[in-house]
């Protein structure tokens, strides 16, 4: 899931939200206020991270990434942190507004020392992607601005864009190879996007567009860029990209936020690997006649246990539909999905609804088959799009089978539950209805792939797919790879794990494809810690639904606990179990 972080309300809106806030007071108003005055500050500096949220006030800029002024950012957040406790009274707010202070707290904390510890603008070429790509893709595919704007602010950001590269030159020292490698590739499809994608996307004709005469002077920088990324940085990336166990430990306290340890998480995975492994042999040994006529079942043994399951689920992955009919899939499947929620009062869908299925541009592809780049958090009547990804077109046809393989049906519909019906486009539209633009724009990434994950099993419990066995078998296996990503995450960056026995992990016990499996190595070393956030997740939503429904017995309600569990915005996790427990006492 992608998800947009900043905002398109002024402060007069923002503080008159505040007044919505339920058991809202003098205190909780000053607290709003407060944090209006920084978000407005932060907009100024950061306009890109504006225009995620959707404030387009800054959308003809882009941001001064120069060392001097990613100094100014983190003097920015000591300074916030020391006013807060100075212009906020904690004792005076209410509960929810202590919940949204502590939410602010953590966060400038987090930020704080993600900019000393891991020195990303240093460290990490990707980053700049970012501001060269999404600066213009979000205008012309989220932005509720007028088009001719977003068209006028597409052609001022295209004009920065030789300032961005200009800040890499300056800043990046000795990147881990892996960083540099998919800069390169990301540059690459930059060319692309500013060459022709962008005119596709934008509807626009090429040589007749505004976009034309800015485009071409991008184009130039840009691979002058590439030849930078493969020139001069590549030779000089030694960096390493294993953060080690005292800031793997550190950093993903602050990205969960759950109250849980490093070390907890990591028991917590292996345990339930083992607890899904026994699952899948089961659900495999009851397809084995049907999949191997007369073909005797493989030995009772660890061995032959894991033979059951590879067999099977090779057997069914052969399922998979046209690679021309992919997108049109997931619409037909999506359309099941919602009539099914709708029948089963699983919550009450979003209306109208706003997510827009389309097929992944070509300058996207190759990195993951599926993405939700939702509304932005105050921006709420913007689109939320969901991004399907046929095979790049430059892939062989091999590769092709084994991604269409990996991603059959079965497959397919589990995915779509998790980044759409009920997963991300459906708690992320109630999320944006929470007044508390606190939760709302420092949202929780645990709480919005835990309740995705939770998703997943929970549909088809309630009896989605009609106990179709090889359904139920592919949730497994996509639920055990956010196990395994999680021991895969502690091993690679708190341990010493390599590449040979992460690959080992990730296709002998999660039975992974050799290239999924590629893929989530290199994203392990990429992302360190976001791989956890999955499972952490998952636990949280499952362990509270299993005490509410045993607490409330046959006066459980399925889908009023799910409301409930929605109601509060995209927080942090630990929240939760008070947060519910209270909001079951109220009227649906």
């Amino acid at each position: 899931m992608k998800r947009c972080t900043l905002a398109l309300l002024g402060g007069a809106a923002l503080l008159a939200s505040a007044n919505l806030v339920q058991g809202a007071n003098d205190e909780d108003r000053r607290l709003n206020a407060f944090f209006q005055q920084y978000l407005d500050e932060e907009f100024r500096q950061r306009p890109l991270d504006a225009t995620r949220a959707g404030d387009h006030r800054f959308d003809h800029l882009l941001d001064d990434l120069s060392p001097q002024a990613r100094a100014g950012w983190v003097k920015r957040y000591r300074l916030t942190l020391e006013a807060l406790p100075q212009r906020v009274s904690y004792e005076k707010l209410s509960r929810d507004g202590q919940i949204d202070y502590e939410i602010l707290e953590h966060n400038l904390k987090a930020a704080i020392w993600q900019n000393v510890y891991t020195n990303p603008y240093e460290d990490d070429p990707r980053i700049y992607n970012d501001y060269i790509n999404d600066s213009t893709f979000l205008l012309l595919t989220q932005s509720t601005a007028p088009k001719a704007l977003n068209l006028k602010n597409c052609v001022e950001r295209m004009r920065q864009i030789p300032k961005i590269v200009a800040a890499a030159r300056q800043s990046l020292k000795n990147p881990p190879r892996v960083y540099a490698e998919t800069a390169i590739r990301q540059n690459r499809g930059a060319i692309a996007y500013y060459e022709s994608g962008i005119f596709e996307i934008a509807g626009e004709t090429p040589g007749l567009s505004e976009l034309t005469a800015a485009t071409k002077p991008a184009v130039a920088a840009l691979k002058e860029h590439q030849q930078f990324l493969e020139k001069e940085l590549l030779p000089r990336a030694t960096g390493d990209w294993r953060l080690g166990k005292e800031r793997f430990v550190k950093k993903l306290d602050f990205d969960l936020n759950a109250g849980i340890s490093a070390a907890q998480v990591l028991l917590d995975a292996e345990a339930e690997a083992v607890r899904v492994e026994g699952d899948m042999y089961v659900i495999a040994r009851q397809l084995w006649a049907t999949t191997f006529p007369k073909k005797p079942l493989p030995p009772d043994d660890a061995a032959g246990r894991r033979a059951t399951i590879q067999q099977v689920l090779a057997a069914h992955n052969r399922e998979h539909g046209r690679v021309e009919d992919l997108v049109s899939d997931v619409r037909a499947t999506v359309a099941r999905i919602k009539t099914f929620i709708k029948e089963h009062d699983i919550l009450r869908l979003p209306e109208p609804d706003r997510c827009q299925i389309m097929e992944m541009p070509e300058f996207q592809r190759g990195n993951t088959v599926a993405y939700l780049n939702p509304a932005p958090p105050l921006d709420p009547k913007a689109a939320s799009v969901y991004a399907v990804s046929p095979p790049p077109r430059d892939w062989d046809t091999r590769r092709v089978q084994t991604f269409m393989e990996e991603y059959n049906r079965s497959m397919m519909q589990i995915l779509t539950i998790h980044e759409g019906y009920p997963g991300h486009y459906v708690q992320l539209e109630y999320g944006n209805r929470n007044p508390s633009h606190i939760r709302n724009v420092l949202w929780s990434g645990v709480f919005a792939e835990g309740w995705a994950v939770y998703t997943e099993q929970m549909m088809l419990d309630q009896g989605y797919g009609n106990g179709d066995l090889a359904l139920r078998l592919n949730q497994l296996k996509f639920y055990l790879r956010a196990v395994v990503n999680a021991i895969l995450d502690h091993q690679m960056h708190a341990g010493h794990m390599s590449d040979e026995e992460a690959l080992k992990l990730l296709t002998q016990r999660a039975f992974q494809s050799e290239a999924e499996a590629v893929g989530k190595i290199i994203r392990s070393k990429q992302n360190p810690c976001q791989l956890s956030t999955y499972f952490v997740g998952r636990m949280a939503f499952y362990r509270l639904r299993q005490a509410i429904e045993r607490e409330q017995g046959v006066q459980f309600d399925l889908g009023r606990y799910h409301e409930a569990v929605l109601d509060h915005g995209t927080l942090p996790v630990k929240y939760l179990p008070e947060l519910v427990r209270a909001r079951l006492t109220k009227p649906r």
